[in-house]
């Protein structure tokens, strides 16, 4: 072989490797899916129902201790802090709160409607102290009204508290749970905010009561329709279990013993670029800590113990779904 044909077989290898380099470079980056934007850390919050037993100091002392991010706050009847004084204290918990570190992305209200007694006062409250979202809901079906009338009427209360919410500045994420109410069905209320703005009025999704109501499967077609005006989570977990009458009924227990499909839902979440905040609830038997009991029954360490485990438990899934 010529000199000049060795020179032409060797730059046309070095052209055809390099071809086929920019081909599979092409192919890589067209055909694989672009990189996942890294998520936010979700925020962790106690709700306060279950430290019902302490006062401020101690309520930010042993959130803060436990390990959350911040505090879900009762500011209803019975609550940390009352409706009715919601101007002059929720100023004063707030700092003690936020003094020790805790974040305060939510409240927990009473809030039914424009109508409910100290509704305006709490939203103007909320917005003195810089919080941005509350907990809302309630609403109910009528016996004997039909429930596309009665949808109606409930998506014209949504609109009127949406209005409220704008003057304030804030978001109602409507809670829900399972069994007859306006919500459990998932779907109803999906009716009710669909034409709304949810940046004013949106859902606090239960995944357990949402498991209860559609355990199957059902459960997650659910939280596929409503997550886009889903603006907060609640966690806890269940089991189903038999009365002394032979009845089935779900019976709360620690994060992990029981049916919700923690794993596929956060999943759902991560796909969802979901930015929070979660609420860790403690429905299981707490020494009337699961109630909102101001006396407990049992040693606060086992308490304290036991939140501290779920909330162990919980941030290792958050982990696992690259959500923390």
């Amino acid at each position: 072989m010529s000199a000049s044909g060795r020179v032409f077989r060797r730059d046309f290898l070095r052209l055809t490797a390099g071809a086929a380099l920019l081909t599979s470079q092409s192919k890589t980056t067209q055909g694989s899916p672009p990189p996942e934007k890294p998520a936010e850390a979700l925020k962790i919050v106690v709700f306060s129902k279950h430290l019902q037993w302490l006062d401020g100091e101690g309520l930010a002392q042993t959130a803060a201790e436990m390990g959350f991010d911040g505090v879900d706050l009762t500011v209803r009847t019975g609550g940390h802090v009352l409706p009715e004084r919601v101007e002059q204290d929720l100023p004063k918990l707030t700092a003690i709160l936020r003094k020790a570190g805790l974040a305060l992305p939510m409240v927990t209200t009473g809030i039914v409607d424009v109508r409910t007694p100290h509704a305006e006062n709490v939203l103007r409250a909320l917005k003195g102290v810089g919080i941005p979202r509350y907990r809302w809901g309630g609403f109910q079906y009528i016996e004997g009204q039909p429930i596309p009338e009665r949808l109606t009427e409930l998506k014209q209360e949504a609109a009127r508290l949406a209005a409220l919410n704008q003057k304030y500045d804030a978001c109602a994420m409507y809670h829900t749970h399972s069994g007859s109410d306006v919500g459990a069905s998932i779907w109803d209320l999906w009716v009710i905010l669909k034409d709304l703005d949810p940046s004013r009025v949106s859902v606090n999704l239960d995944i357990a009561h949402a498991t209860i109501e559609g355990g199957l499967g059902a459960w997650i077609t659910n939280t596929r329709l409503i997550l886009p005006m889903t603006r907060g989570i609640a966690i806890k977990d269940f089991k189903w279990v038999q009365n002394r009458n032979g009845e089935w009924r779900p019976q709360w227990c620690p994060l992990g013993e029981g049916m919700v499909n923690f794993k596929r839902f956060f999943a759902m979440l991560k796909q969802a670029q979901f930015s929070g905040p979660i609420q860790l609830h403690f429905e299981y038997s707490l020494g009337g800590a699961e109630n909102g009991a101001r006396t407990l029954s049992i040693d606060k360490s086992s308490v304290i113990a036991s939140m501290r485990r779920d909330l162990t438990t919980l941030r290792g899934w958050l982990r696992e779904a690259q959500l923390a």
